[in-house]
């Protein structure tokens, strides 16, 4: 309990008590623990983030796609192999950016780009992949990619151009 005055002039000695409660100034959370397990919402289609519907075998295919896209962009990055290979299928910027990273990891490595590694090199696995249809013809994919004992997450935007998929945006975390 504290207690506090009326009045500054007053000369009582605290006249007045107010109680002070002891969780003053926090959020009320609810700390219990939470026994059971987190239900998944559906509701925007079969990938549960989508916000078109996607039929399951277009869904499939793309996630085959995007998984094999994912393992070439990180093993261009890593330096085992040329950016070219991804030329038909990144805008010009993402290929720019690709060849530009591949040159630096290749520049601190002391070795040209595109030519492989030495074979005890741990080289990169696509651990994960998932996808967000945003419409028919762009979908945003997120992709974990194993390095050893470390991870990154790689970020895409793939978008039909000319009847083929095209990757318009790529970043690496």
């Amino acid at each position: 309990m504290s207690t506090v005055r009326r009045h500054r002039h007053d000369l009582r000695p605290y006249a007045a008590t107010v109680p002070v409660a002891s969780i003053q100034g926090t959020l009320a959370l609810d700390l219990r623990p939470q026994l059971d397990p987190p239900g998944v919402d559906r509701g925007l289609g079969s990938g549960g983030a989508d916000v078109v519907s996607i039929e399951d075998p277009l869904r499939r295919r793309f996630d085959r796609w995007a998984q094999r896209f994912g393992q070439a962009a990180a093993e261009i990055v890593g330096g085992d192999r040329p950016a070219s290979q991804l030329a038909r299928w990144t805008t010009p910027t993402v290929y720019a950016d690709l060849t530009r990273r591949a040159q630096l990891v290749a520049r601190a490595a002391g070795r040209p780009a595109g030519q492989g590694r030495p074979r005890l090199a741990v080289r990169p696995q696509v651990v994960s992949v998932h996808t967000s249809f945003v419409t028919r013809d762009i979908c945003e994919v997120s992709i974990r990619v194993r390095y050893g004992d470390r991870c990154r997450a790689v970020a895409a935007r793939f978008e039909v151009v000319e009847a083929r998929l095209v990757c318009s945006a790529l970043e690496f975390a």
